[in-house]
């Protein structure tokens, strides 16, 4: 069956392994991202080709005023682009869904680098595709991500990938005696929820509650660590890492506003990675950035920094096949603004 059968054992077990193991492997497209945001409904679909599955992808859903849906893949699917006709063929395993679920449309957004040639083919096969121009407000997710490249590295030859300003950083809380642990308890949970709610308010953005993370070593407990860096008695900074099959994902970060100048979070960033590449880690995804060209954006500064040999990775941002154009148009020009909404109320708050 095309379809997952969530009840089967065997068949889940099957499609796990092919997930985890495949060289498009990400961890949004998991089987068990959908514990993490239980909020959405789920499914999953997959293509078979002589007993063994060759594509997949995980789908999130979720409902919409009057009835409808929206089918979302987060970085999915997870199969090769460029092969169109099978990416068809594995769209084509969704429609029963579609229908089922009453979709507007299904969303893609792939860990697939853009080309124009790539843009070209979605756009001639009749999907719409959003990549250039598009702001942070137009797109779930960053299509710019600042991703260190591990593989052949060690902890010397890491610290060269970095700026200058960025080894200096690094060096200067070694010489402080920040230290560096790491866990899975919920002391270590604890301990970044608290940082990271202080980023929260500094920033003046929305947090998670504490049970999404508790949610999330959950479903990764293989996976799921949570590393924090401390002088002498005070947490300083705190993160969330998930090693997902050898692609480190730093998700959720939080830092006190104490000691700041002992640069806590870039030796927190550097020992992860070094971690990462003994545990034979191929990547580190510092996550997404909105700015190519950040002089005044401190976030796209921070993860920049760590990525002078690597820059900036482009991916080819969403691929949506429509199946109701006018809910669909609806859809695509009235969450911008509510996104724009939000956001002015936000600063008025913390004005």
């Amino acid at each position: 069956m095309p379809i997952l059968d969530k009840k089967n054992a065997q068949d889940v077990a099957r499609y796990i392994e092919f997930t985890r193991n495949s060289p498009y492997r990400a961890l949004t497209q998991d089987l068990h991202w959908a514990d993490v945001k239980d909020d959405w409904g789920n499914e999953q679909v997959y293509v078979e080709r002589d007993g063994e599955i060759v594509a997949a992808m995980s789908l999130l859903i979720r409902k919409v005023p009057g009835g409808y849906s929206l089918l979302y893949s987060p970085r999915g699917p997870l199969c090769d682009l460029h092969d169109i006709a099978l990416v068809n063929e594995l769209i084509s395993e969704v429609q029963p869904l579609a229908k089922k679920h009453k979709a507007f449309a299904l969303k893609m957004d792939p860990e697939q680098l853009y080309t124009d040639e790539l843009d070209a083919m979605y756009k001639k096969a009749g999907y719409q595709v959003r990549n250039e121009g598009m702001t942070e407000d137009d797109l779930i997710q960053p299509r710019y991500n600042m991703i260190v490249r591990l593989e052949g590295e060690d902890a010397e030859s890491l610290m060269l990938k970095f700026r200058p300003r960025v080894r200096s950083k690094i060096r200067r809380a070694m010489r402080e005696g920040v230290e560096i642990d790491s866990g899975t308890s919920d002391e270590y949970i604890k301990t970044f929820f608290e940082l990271y709610d202080v980023m929260g308010d500094r920033q003046g953005i929305t947090t998670r509650g504490y049970d999404y993370f508790e949610k999330m070593r959950a479903a990764f407990p293989h996976h799921f660590v949570v590393y924090r860096a401390k002088h002498e008695d005070d947490f300083l900074a705190a993160a969330v890492l998930l090693n997902y099959e050898g692609k480190q994902y730093y998700l959720y970060a939080g830092s006190s506003n104490e000691k700041r100048k002992m640069n806590a979070s870039h030796l927190l960033n550097y020992q992860m990675m070094v971690d990462g590449i003994e545990a034979g880690a191929i990547q580190y995804d510092l996550g997404g950035v909105f700015v190519l060209d950040g002089e005044e954006d401190g976030l796209f500064n921070f993860k920049n920094g760590f990525c002078q040999t690597d820059g900036v990775t482009h991916y080819i941002g969403e691929i949506d096949k429509v199946y109701k154009p006018l809910l669909y148009k609806g859809f695509t020009q009235f969450v911008p603004k509510m996104q724009e909404i939000k956001k002015k109320l936000a600063e008025k708050r913390n004005s």
